[in-house]
């Protein structure tokens, strides 16, 4: 069975903002190698807004793009299959992208259970309910060295039925500062 994966980049306050975290040197490589290994990303509008058409374009036209942007949007459009859950947009870019307006979690279990490489989450709403399902098998949290002392919350909102124990099972320092951690469930 597939594993779901959900990546983040947070503050060490615990902000998600994109605007606010740059997590600096060495995190681009890291999450490139991450983007290579999935075979279906899933998002929810808002992050696939931000994410698409940006790297798309990067993938294609790389003037003013740095290697590492380069590589990152040659990753992700190589990726077999996007699916967007939103009840709102009615068109997605590329023929690999699937807009989904049914519940979240019963299209990834239902996704889980084909053959394919992991499926990678983005964003805070959409793993945000998958959680609450139990239907993240693997937390990869990017804590990069900031206080930003605004901006959105990671999981405030989240109201497990019951406590969730995980595992550390690898964590990676970056010259920056940044420190990639990834949990698994007990």
């Amino acid at each position: 069975m597939r594993k779901v994966i959900y990546a983040i980049n947070m503050t060490l306050d615990g902000r998600c903002d994109h605007t606010l975290v740059n997590p600096g040197e060495g995190v681009m490589e890291y999450y490139i190698d991450m983007v290579r290994e999935a075979g279906l990303l899933a998002y929810g509008r808002k992050t696939y807004e931000l994410m698409v058409p940006y790297w798309p374009n990067i993938a294609k036209d790389h003037a003013g793009s740095g290697k590492e942007e380069i590589e990152f949007a040659q990753a992700f459009v190589a990726v077999d299959k996007m699916v967007v859950f939103s009840r709102t947009l009615k068109k997605a870019e590329g023929s690999n992208t699937k807009i989904v307006g049914t519940d979240p979690g019963d299209e990834i279990l239902r996704l889980k259970k084909e053959p394919g490489k992991d499926i990678l989450l983005g964003g805070v709403d959409i793993p945000s309910q998958l959680m609450v399902r139990d239907l993240v098998d693997e937390y990869r949290i990017v804590v990069a060295p900031t206080i930003a002392g605004e901006g959105r919350w990671l999981w405030k909102d989240v109201r497990l039925p019951k406590i969730r124990q995980l595992k550390l099972v690898d964590s990676r320092a970056f010259p920056s500062g940044a420190v990639a951690l990834r949990y698994v469930k007990r």
